[in-house]
Formats: C-alpha cells, structure tokens, sequence
C-alpha cells in the first residue's frame, strides 16, 4: 500500500528526529507533525524579514496576512471565492465573534440549538453567550458513536431558532455530518449556520459557498501543520458583509487602523472580523501546509485518509474487536472524517502505556482512543506497527495476520 501511494514522497518532508523513540504517530488529528520548510522558512524570515526589515515588515505586506493566507486557505481547502476568510485569533475566540455577529443579525429570536457532544469549547462558549444576553440553548442529544443529523436538526430548528452550530466532523466519533442539508435545515426555519470545522479542513473536502453555509471557523493545527497554537480561521459568507458585527472591535478591524481616531468605523468586508495585530510568526508554518495541500490536492489527501482509516478498522476487527473493544465510529466511510475512535473501559490507563512504547494516538473520556491519520505523513506500515502494539497491550494474538 505504501508502495502504490501517490502521495508517498510527502512523508519524506516531515521532521523525523534522529534518536526518537517514536514507533507510530496516530495523533495528526490532534497536532500534525512539523515539516523541514517550516523549520527553514522560520529561520531565514527571522533573519531577513524580522532583523532585516523591522517595522518596515509592516508595510511590506505583513498587515494584508490575514486575508492573503485567509484567501489562500479559503481556495484550497474550503471552498471558498476570495475575500471571505481571515486568519487570526483561537477557534474559541473566532467563534465567540461569529456567534455574536449571527445572533445580531437576528434580533427578537431567543434559541441557539446545537448538539451535546459538541467539543468543549463550542458548548461553552455558547453557554457563555446565551447566559451573557439571556438567550435559550436548545440542546439535540447526539450519540458519541455518532453525530449530528439532519433529522434532528430539523426537529430542533423553528420560529424562534436565531443560529445553530455544530461540528462537520465530530471530535470523538469522527462522524462527518451533512453540513449542505443542514445549512439548508436551519435557512428553512430563518435561522443562520455556523460550522466548526476543525476536524475536517485539510482532510475532507469543503464547499462552504456551494452549501450555503453562513459562517465558520477552525484551527489550522491539525491536517494543515500550522503547529501548536497556530492561529484560527474565520468564514463569512460575503452575503453577510455589511450587515453584521462582531463585537471585539479592536484597531486592526477599523476602517482605517492607523488613523488612530476617536470611535470605531468597521472596515469593508472581512477585515471588519480582525481585532488585534496579525500573528505573523505563528502564520509561517500554516503557509508551508498551505503550499503541500495545493501541491497534493483536497481530492488526493482525502482519497488516501479513507484507506487509512479503512486499514486501521481492518486491522482492529482482526486484532481487538475479539478482546472487548468497540468501533465507537462510522464505518461507512462516506459518514467519517479523518479518525477513528476505538473503545473499551481500561483504554485511559493504556494509552500512557502505548505513549511509553513510542505509540501516540490520544485519549477521549470515557473510554476512547482516537487514531488520528494525516494523509501527508501517515504511512500504511506506520498505521500497521501501532495498531500492532495497542494489540499487544490489548491482550491479542496472532498479530501480523492481518499484515
């Protein structure tokens, strides 16, 4: 399999320090791995951008960022026609500020619906919000095996419905949720959507402009390598331009930030969405993902994370299914994103065991441990040496039959 990849010379670009102990990385839906450009354009921009530039960086470009990569990941990976999209800020934050701009673009509706296992801090948030303007959070109890559905969307949404939000890829299950038919659930009811996509931008393929979708935010972390804490990204369907507002109006969102002037007079367009000075630093790595997924291709990368995830379920049913775990994921893989979830009741105590031998994937209460698999620098033999150790610590035998 390793063999017949077209995608497999992306490994070879990936960081692999000499002496490590580490026998299979099953964690690049979590944090994905740093590339050798990275670690290169890191140090030749701080000797010949920051130390040689200084200030002068500023009018050189660096204030245009957000947008210019925002626009460049929009085409890339979201679906997206230029001069919707920033990078800046965390997910969190970006999503407090499209949350609020939607619910002000609705006034006199009182309901936010979204779903129980959302990840943490899109609930949170929400129950920040609703609690800060006295706003009603309609709660669909979704099954962490699964997902979201447009079946309960639909009976969630109604007269009173001013936004729903929910994840196009769960973070537990890896269900990947029908984001078009959604959208188009909540518009029918006069509400807004806005899509956390987290778990989905660089592995699934987006097409937020087609599927109507109103606002959206993600990390760039994950499938697009931008490293630990690299900053979010904010969708705002141009059709909303003009008409909302998000509430951190800091200098970088005015009309004209270096004015300085008394009042804030948003700028035109998504730039009206920044709030404080560009993380220019943290946006280097994201740049050298950006340029491998334009190289490789949304199709591509997606095409090889189905046999990945269809590998390793493979491998599980021969090796774990028969020593009490459970598949806690879709198996039809037009209803999964990039990651699987395997669960049985002791996996919190063996994944520090498989982090000791040098297998990382990650663990989500109660029971589960997530197999995270970045097409780029996943391979099928790495997949395979930690699927087998987990077995190992599982209690299997006659691992290697399913090799």
């Amino acid at each position: 399999m390793d063999e017949a990849d077209p995608l497999r010379s992306f490994r070879d670009r990936f960081i692999a320090p000499e002496g490590s102990d580490l026998v299979a990385y099953l964690d690049g839906n979590s944090l994905g791995r740093p590339a050798r450009a990275t670690a290169e354009r890191m140090q030749r921009f701080i000797i010949e951008q920051w130390a040689g530039r200084l200030i002068r960086g500023w009018t050189d470009g660096w204030l245009d960022w957000p947008q210019t990569v925002g626009d460049r990941l929009a085409a890339a990976a979201l679906g997206v026609a230029p001069g919707q999209t920033v990078v800046a800020d965390s997910t969190t934050v970006m999503l407090y500020k499209l949350a609020r701009a939607a619910l002000m673009a609705r006034p006199g509706r009182r309901e936010i619906v979204l779903d129980t296992d959302n990840f943490p801090t899109d609930r949170y948030v929400l129950e920040g919000i609703a609690a800060e303007l006295g706003l009603v959070l309609r709660w669909i109890k979704t099954d962490p095996k699964g997902g979201i559905t447009e079946e309960q969307a639909s009976e969630a949404v109604g007269a009173d419905t001013a936004l729903v939000v929910f994840s196009h890829v769960a973070y537990r299950s890896g269900y990947l949720a029908d984001a078009a038919a959604i959208t188009r659930t909540a518009h029918a009811a006069g509400a807004l959507a806005l899509w956390d996509l987290s778990h989905s931008v660089g592995s699934v393929p987006l097409q937020l402009d087609a599927w109507g979708v109103d606002f959206a935010v993600g990390c760039t972390y994950k499938y697009l390598g931008g490293g630990p804490g690299a900053p979010a990204f904010g969708y705002v369907s141009r059709r909303h331009h003009g008409s909302t507002q998000q509430p951190v109006w800091g200098w970088m969102g005015r009309k004209d930030a270096f004015e300085m002037g008394p009042g804030f007079e948003p700028a035109e367009g998504i730039r009206s969405v920044l709030s404080g000075t560009p993380p220019i630093l943290a946006m280097l790595p994201l740049l050298t993902g950006l340029e491998m997924l334009e190289e490789a291709g949304i199709e591509a990368i997606r095409a090889k994370s189905v046999r990945l995830t269809e590998y390793a379920l493979e491998l599980a049913d021969a090796w774990l299914v028969g020593q009490g775990v459970t598949v806690s994921s879709p198996r039809d893989a037009d209803l999964r994103g990039g990651h699987i979830t395997l669960s049985r009741p002791d996996f919190r105590e063996l994944t520090g065991q498989l982090w000791k031998q040098g297998v990382v994937p990650d663990f989500r209460a109660p029971d589960g441990i997530r197999i995270g698999l970045a097409p780029l620098s996943t391979s099928f033999a790495e997949v395979h040496r930690g699927m087998a150790v987990l077995a190992e610590l599982a209690g299997a035998t006659g691992i290697g039959d399913a090799e």
